[in-house]
């Protein structure tokens, strides 16, 4: 067993936490429009669809994890040998770098509209990647870290915009429900699902999450937290821009720009933003750091820091060079490669049960 295998496990508290207040800010930034783009009022309907689709590989995760303390590379390399395993992982490692492509634009182009008065410079968003390259060389006990800072920088933040914005929102533009054909709908979870692929995030933990008594309970409670945000944070918005929704990029820097006080105090809702934007950082650093993990596993580098440094630098000449076209890459991963999102973050999580019947892996279950 490899020093990366024994990384320190996170625990029920970090998961849940991922899970409730991670995760959904992910949400907050382009999915409001895509879901307003496709079902109109009856985004709420399609976000509740995808966040179902969402809990089936969040539950294979957690009985995995009840049944067995191998990570998924052990899983793998028990059902099919070590070489197998190195080629899955360096799959996954693809697949990480892939999903990385969507909050990468996205972060890019808010902090451009939210943070800069005048005109950026090309190199104005680098120092992300400077901080991203520095989470890229720690090891899973960072992510849990993460998400226990996210706990008191998302909660907080959230429910400061939704009390100065709830006042200001029509919920009637929601009504009725199903207005629109149940297809749109359909199409709003196709088109947000880069945003809803938390299933494939989970992975890499498999084994270094230790699986506690009560952990069904606790996650299922985190998860019902994270999807309820979602839905009053997308009620709370359309019924602010209504027909408009489908226009308004980076919704949660515009949902409470409406409250009359900042009339009187000035924009002081942007301090709520600011916060909200670093877990949105963290997000965005996610899966870099999970790729950074699987290419080690995959060829067994113990030293995280030149592939981090290299991976971080290609992300930045990436995201340098094709901004430009940011229109047509979104496009392309909200419809044309929406399906590899769902191969890899619904798909695989639920057959990897499977892997629990081979004798081997049975041999080294709890």
């Amino acid at each position: 067993m490899t020093k990366i295998d024994e990384a320190p496990a996170i625990n029920t508290r970090q998961l849940c936490f991922l899970l409730a207040f991670l995760f959904p800010v992910a949400r907050f930034l382009e999915a409001p429009r895509l879901f307003a783009v496709a079902a109109k009022g009856d985004l709420l309907v399609s976000a509740l669809v995808a966040s179902l689709v969402e809990i089936l590989p969040v539950a294979a995760f957690l009985f995995i994890s009840s049944k067995t303390d191998k990570t998924l590379f052990q899983l793998v390399e028990a059902a099919f040998g070590k070489w197998v395993a190195r080629i899955f992982s360096l799959i996954l490692c693809a697949y990480f770098l892939f999903a990385a492509v969507p909050p990468l634009f996205d972060a890019e182009k808010f902090s451009y509209a939210a943070f800069f008065d005048t005109a950026p410079t090309v190199f104005s968003f680098a120092p992300f990647f400077i901080f991203s390259a520095f989470l890229c060389t720690k090891n899973v006990k960072a992510i849990g870290r993460s998400a226990d800072l996210c706990l008191f920088l998302f909660l907080f933040p959230f429910l400061g915009l939704i009390v100065m914005s709830v006042g200001e929102s029509d919920f009637s533009s929601l009504l009725p429900i199903f207005s629109q054909p149940f297809t749109h709908s359909l199409q709003g979870v196709v088109s947000t699902k880069a945003h809803f692929s938390c299933g494939a995030l989970l992975l890499p933990l498999l084994g270094r999450y230790r699986y506690e008594k009560g952990a069904v309970k606790k996650v299922s409670i985190a998860y019902g937290a994270s999807v309820l945000f979602t839905l009053l944070f997308l009620a709370v918005f359309y019924g602010i821009y209504t027909t408009l929704a489908a226009r308004e990029h980076y919704a949660f820097a515009k949902i409470a720009q409406y409250f009359p006080a900042l009339t009187v105090v000035g924009r002081w809702d942007m301090l709520l933003v600011y916060l909200l934007t670093v877990v949105y950082a963290f997000y965005v650093c996610l899966p870099l750091q999970l790729a950074v993990d699987c290419f080690c596993q995959g060829t067994l580098l113990q030293q995280k820091t030149l592939f981090s440094a290299l991976l971080n630098l290609a992300a930045f000449l990436f995201v340098l060079f094709l901004n430009q076209h940011y229109d047509a890459v979104y496009g392309l991963f909200t419809s044309t490669l929406s399906p590899v999102f769902f191969l890899f973050s619904d798909l695989l999580p639920l057959f990897l049960p499977l892997l629990l019947l081979h004798k081997r892996v049975k041999a080294g279950a709890r």
